[in-house]
């Protein structure tokens, strides 16, 4: 592909740079931005139909939950409930008694809130008929005493058109909510209190809401309630067939409803019309000006560089061609002019730069190599092994048991030093060496010292400098606890947080004056050849240039405490430098 373009002029580039670079990703960005704008009107109108919803959702059930109360109100009326089972004498002993009943409860108060239709059924053939009362075979030819049987419920809601009403005119939607009676289970007749909302009412709320959009209430593809067009209470409940925009289902009372909100039309045309001067100008600007540059941008390239190209054709000569007629100031009218001083000089700038490149890479590995001998020429004599061993061998055989531990850590301590082959060891092996050297110093020091070594087992692994943590814990026996007469710990802490690797040797002895502690720090931090050449603390100097070294100088030194009072040192070094 690249081979391709590369036999096309620059013309012809400059003009696919333009379609593939300026014209197509401009079509696409402004495609992503009004599809974005389009989505996020979505789902505004999305988020604003599905609060409408819950509006909605609310208040239909209010209305309902009050229908609930009531019946609840009635459910739990013992006096009713008794007043329902009683077996009347005749009809005038149940008008006796009804005028009574009507005396002694709240139930005529209720009857009257929200034009709220209360209806006491019973299964009891010595109730007269009537408007509050009525015997139980009368609901049975009713649609939703069927439904309130076969669901199983002791209450439910229930929406229908009532056909039964004479006239056939004067039919009517109906909300009602139905309970069983059965809270006293020593009354035994069947018993059913009916609540029927003012469906008008209803209706007529959920229109002064003005919600915005228009909204229905449905079951089974039906619309039971609505703010528009299909509220008329005297006609049957019609199919839902317009276009839905956000459905949310709710549950009362074992029954199933539908809050269907209708998608708003023509609401993101609108938008895109009231913008499109607007989306125009932006295509023009987008599209045109950047026509225009690249033609004047291709002129001015296409010109010189082919000015360029000329000269290069004569390379293969003894001597290269300078450009004639050079002009401008950019980078190709730079390029031309230093060509013209360059052309004499490129072959032997190559050789200088190569053989320049050779000779600094030869000087690097040569100091590191010098820096790594003299590092190794601080630690102590290779020598002594084969004689320590034969000391120690000779003490066993003498029976001087003390004296050959002493020797055999002595030994461990001089192989370390001997084996030189890899300046890295992993720390367990390191803290191996630290155990024989505190074991070789408890010999000497008594109960003035005692150790405590913790190793995180994530970090025994890890790769560090030899002898680099025995050196900072030579310096707490030297200066801190040979200096002070009391008894002293030492602590070792190795661990890991998060992507370093934390080295803390502290001691509890002599301590060291704020001054002393600038100076080591500074030592520590700044660890070089040069410093190796004092008598002063050359090991800590050599231990740290060593980590520095394998840390890329990322290693991060900390000194704490005061004299008197012990001493801390704490060495953070990135694990993948250890590794």
């Amino acid at each position: 592909m690249i081979r391709i373009i590369d036999d096309y002029s620059i013309r012809k580039k400059f003009f696919l740079l333009y379609i593939l670079c300026v014209l197509l990703p401009i079509v696409i960005t402004d495609s992503i931005v009004i599809y974005d704008v389009l989505r996020t009107e979505r789902d505004i109108i999305e988020r604003k139909m599905g609060n409408i919803a819950n509006a909605v959702e609310y208040n239909f059930k209010n209305n309902i939950n009050r229908a609930s109360e009531i019946a609840r109100s009635v459910y739990i009326n013992k006096y009713i409930d008794e007043f329902l089972d009683r077996q009347f004498l005749n009809p005038l002993d149940f008008f006796i008694n009804y005028q009574n009943f009507f005396r002694d409860t709240l139930l005529d108060s209720i009857v009257g809130i929200d034009n709220t239709i209360i209806t006491l059924y019973s299964d009891n053939d010595s109730i007269v008929n009537g408007n509050e009362f009525k015997r139980i075979e009368v609901a049975k030819s009713k649609p939703w005493y069927n439904y309130l049987q076969e669901s199983g419920l002791d209450k439910i809601v229930y929406l229908y058109f009532d056909k039964s009403i004479s006239p056939a005119i004067d039919a009517k939607r109906k909300i009602i909510f139905i309970q069983k009676l059965n809270y006293y289970k020593y009354l035994k007749r069947e018993k059913l209190v009916k609540v029927e909302l003012d469906y008008s009412s209803i209706s007529r709320n959920l229109t002064k809401m003005s919600y915005g959009a228009t909204v229905y209430i449905c079951r089974d593809s039906y619309i039971l309630l609505s703010n528009g067009k299909y509220g008329d209470i005297g006609k049957d409940f019609e199919a839902l067939t317009d276009e839905i925009g956000y459905t949310q289902k709710i549950n009362l009372f074992g029954m199933d409803f539908d809050i269907v909100i209708l998608k708003p039309k023509h609401e993101i045309t609108k938008s895109l019309v009231k913008n499109i001067q607007l989306i125009i100008i932006l295509i023009l600007i987008n599209t045109v000006l950047p026509y225009i540059l690249v033609t004047m941008f291709n002129k001015s390239f296409t010109e010189r560089i082919t000015k360029l190209s000329e000269v290069f054709k004569n390379v293969d000569k003894e001597e290269l061609l300078k450009i004639k007629d050079v002009h401008g100031k950019d980078e190709i009218g730079s390029l031309m002019k230093k060509y013209n001083r360059m052309a004499d000089r490129i072959n032997s700038l190559i050789q200088i730069v190569y053989k320049n490149k050779i000779h600094e890479q030869e000087i690097t590995v040569a100091r590191q190599n010098a820096e790594l001998l003299a590092l190794h020429s601080q630690i102590n004599p290779h020598f002594l092994y084969n004689v320590l061993e034969s000391i120690r061998m000779h003490s066993i055989v003498k029976e001087e048991f003390e004296t050959a531990n002493m020797i055999e850590k002595l030994s461990v301590i001089q192989r370390q030093n001997v084996e030189w082959g890899n300046d890295f060891i992993e720390i367990y092996k390191e803290m191996e060496f630290v155990k024989a050297y505190l074991g070789l110093q408890k010999h000497r020091f008594g109960d003035r010292i005692s150790y405590e070594l913790q190793v995180d087992d994530k970090c025994l692994f890890y790769k560090i400098p030899k002898l680099s943590i025995v050196t900072f814990i030579e310096n707490a026996c030297i200066h801190g606890i040979e200096s002070k007469m009391t008894p002293g710990w030492i602590f070792v802490r190795i661990y890991q947080e998060d992507e370093v690797v934390c080295l803390d040797i502290e001691d509890t002895g002599a301590g060291m004056s704020e001054s002393m502690m600038s100076e080591m720090l500074n030592k520590m931090r700044n660890a070089n050849i040069e410093m190796l050449k004092s008598n002063s603390r050359v090991g800590i100097v050599n231990a740290c240039l060593r980590i520095n070294m394998i840390s890329g100088n990322s290693a991060l030194y900390e000194l704490d405490g005061e004299e008197g009072s012990g001493f801390i040192v704490h060495i953070k070094i990135p694990h993948v430098n250890l590794k």
